[in-house]
């Protein structure tokens, strides 16, 4: 039997507040930029939320409906993803938090 697969979108908000983790442009020492970090750190985030949104941690013990994905990355130390299960059974990223 094939595990249930969601759809998942990410929010203004979450890229907002990645814009506010990253620079907009490269560093001169090769430090992630914000585009770095959409390209080559959240697909691999996407596809955990997508296949795996029931085994995460929930942000909130009891509330199935919110979980995270505390993961270490290629470009960051680690980043915590946060994402709720809306009602369509959809999965929105509301919320990224990043360790450099």
């Amino acid at each position: 039997m094939a595990a249930e697969r969601r759809t998942v979108r990410v929010s203004p908000a979450a890229f907002d507040q990645l814009d506010t983790h990253l620079p907009q442009d490269r560093g001169p020492l090769g430090e992630a930029s914000v585009g770095d970090f959409i390209v080559l750190e959240l697909p691999a985030v996407v596809e955990r939320f997508a296949s795996g949104f029931d085994h995460l941690p929930e942000i909130i013990e009891g509330t199935s409906g919110g979980r995270m994905l505390i993961a270490p990355g290629l470009l960051v130390r680690a980043s915590v993803v946060y994402g709720v299960l809306l009602d369509d059974d959809t999965i929105e990223v509301v919320g990224i938090s990043i360790d450099r």
